[in-house]
């Protein structure tokens, strides 16, 4: 079991991995990309201290070059659950289980929300681990929508599976591999369903199915940890990056405003030490 959990590896992610080498600490850092897109993507930086002028490339690099010098890398991988487990906490990434005393959520702010029912059957048919639960769904219809083309290899897995599986591409230059992939260029609006999802609704229709996958790379915090205090969007701390759940901190984006790179480092540095003295405390 670890120390810490740290997910996401933006500007917060990145200083909460280091601070817990520093602190020696044992940890796991888990995030869907090696660098933030969302940095690399970054034209120009005028606010960071010591760094004026920096374009985002340069950032994500100085950033990984930090990390690796002291040995500190991510491991990728997308976490599609968290769950206490009474004073510790195991997570769900591309199908490996984890545990550890703390969990610090870097998660950055999800672009688009979850649609209408996506949250209402979350494990009642609906996943966003293809790899954990294909195996319920064989020889039986499927829904994937993905947001990425770097889980085409998910999709493919699911196909393979399957007595039918429906794929509704959220991406352009598509490449599926599977001759039972049945494409639909629609976007999904909602689903729907009784006690379990039965349909993927879209403008002007809907295709039925007894599970359906969602492969993105960003789940909304409130689905990934359930009981967590969100507001807005925006998950709820206290000046010691402390969410409402002993034991889970947060740093970054994802507790709000302002999205600034030098606030989301400042926040993963508190969190570290935040997680260190919880930890020290157990004892």
């Amino acid at each position: 079991m670890y120390d810490m959990a740290i997910i996401g590896a933006g500007p917060a992610g990145v200083s909460a991995a280091i601070n817990a080498k520093l602190l020696n600490k044992s940890y796991i850092w888990l995030a869907s990309r090696p660098t933030s897109k969302k940095v690399e993507r970054a034209e120009l930086i005028k606010n960071y201290p010591g760094l004026p002028d920096i374009t985002g490339e340069q950032l994500a690099f100085v950033f990984r070059h930090h990390a690796e010098s002291m040995g500190v890398e991510p491991s990728v991988g997308v976490v599609t659950g968290i769950y206490d487990l009474d004073g510790k906490f195991a997570l769900l990434a591309d199908g490996r289980d984890y545990e550890a005393k703390t969990v610090i959520l870097c998660l950055g702010v999800e672009a688009a929300k979850p649609l209408e029912g996506e949250e209402q059957f979350l494990g009642r048919g609906i996943s966003y681990c293809a790899t954990c639960d294909g195996m319920l769904y064989k020889g039986k219809k499927i829904a994937v929508v993905c947001h990425d083309k770097r889980y085409e290899h998910e999709i493919e897995y699911l196909c393979s599976l399957a007595a039918e599986c429906y794929v509704f591409p959220m991406y352009q230059n598509y490449d599926i591999k599977a001759q039972n992939a049945k494409i639909i260029l629609k976007n999904p609006v909602k689903y729907e369903g009784d006690m379990r999802v039965r349909r993927v609704v879209y403008k002007g229709g809907f295709t039925e199915a007894d599970g359906v996958f969602i492969l993105k790379s960003a789940i909304s915090p409130a689905t990934l940890v359930h009981g967590l205090n969100v507001e807005g969007g925006h998950i709820v701390v206290d000046r010691n990056c402390a969410t409402n759940i002993a034991g889970i901190f947060a740093a970054g984006d994802c507790t709000g405003r302002p999205y600034q790179y030098v606030k989301a480092a400042g926040e993963g540095n508190v969190a570290a030490h935040s997680a260190a003295e919880y930890i020290a405390n157990l004892k």
